[in-house]
């Protein structure tokens, strides 16, 4: 059995119970009563198998952990999910081996977000290559996802951009009906089913207002704005987490760039 196949595998058997690893907090989704904390001790990751993945997917998988965020969302065979915001589908293609042939993922872009993969998302598909993702591409306030008809939704680094507001210009990202965008996701995922968010963090208590200047949001705003929509936090890490960084700079650009604080959350509906 192959590395990668193995740690699906190992993500399979986490979807009877989230499983802890490399600093991993993990609540039993089943427990009626308040979550237990459980902290295991940091161990070194380990990586997906290269197999047909590219050399710069493989090295991003040491910065990205992608490992322990899809074990601790439980991810397995069978699953139907949404990349929301792809971007080039890094985690597309890793859900995808994940959720196996009887699964399904969608991988969907908004143009912006398209544009700005510089067509990575369409090439990483190409030829058929990845037979259970499919590629979608549409304006955030035109995408009306089925209800109650996925697993989970990833959205990883990318929640904070539905809250950013661009200076208006031809190549500007859109103005996005936040609320609306937030309950459309909510909709869509099964009972039982999870909302996976990966973001760079602002510093405590400013909300939204470090979307705009720095794509950052605040952790604690993050978990009371999905849990308005009826989503229970249920697991959360800190394998993302790096507390050198004073979180006042802009996180995709150098110095801060690949040197962000990103906090890792779970949130199941009920």
């Amino acid at each position: 059995m192959s590395p990668f196949k193995r740690a699906v595998f190992l993500c399979v058997l986490a979807g009877a119970g989230l499983v802890a690893s490399r600093g991993v907090y993990a609540a039993d989704p089943g427990a009626a009563a308040p979550p237990v904390i459980v902290k295991l001790p940091i161990r070194p990751s380990k990586t997906f198998a290269q197999g047909s993945r590219s050399a710069d997917d493989v090295k991003r998988d040491a910065l990205d952990h992608p490992e322990e965020v899809l074990r601790l969302a439980g991810i397995k065979p069978g699953m139907q999910v949404i990349d929301f915001l792809a971007g080039d589908g890094y985690y597309s293609e890793l859900l995808s081996e994940a959720v196996g042939p009887s699964g399904h993922v969608l991988m969907y872009n908004n143009p912006s977000f398209e544009k700005w993969s510089v067509g990575n998302a369409e090439k990483r598909v190409a030829g058929n290559r990845l037979p259970n993702v499919e590629h979608q591409v549409a304006p955030l306030d035109t995408l009306q996802l089925p209800p109650a008809s996925v697993d989970a939704v990833f959205l990883v680094k990318v929640y904070h951009d539905l809250y950013w507001v661009d200076t208006p210009g031809p190549d500007a990202w859109p103005k996005v009906n936040t609320s609306a965008v937030l309950d459309n996701i909510a909709r869509a995922v099964k009972p039982g089913g999870v909302v996976v968010i990966v973001d760079h963090s602002a510093k405590p208590g400013t909300g939204t207002t470090a979307a705009s200047s720095l794509h950052r949001i605040d952790e604690a705003y993050a978990r009371k704005d999905w849990e308005s929509r009826g989503l229970k936090l249920v697991g959360h890490s800190d394998v993302l987490r790096n507390p050198a960084d004073q979180r006042d700079q802009l996180s995709y650009k150098p110095p801060a760039l690949g040197h962000t604080d990103r906090f890792l959350l779970v949130f199941r509906k009920s």
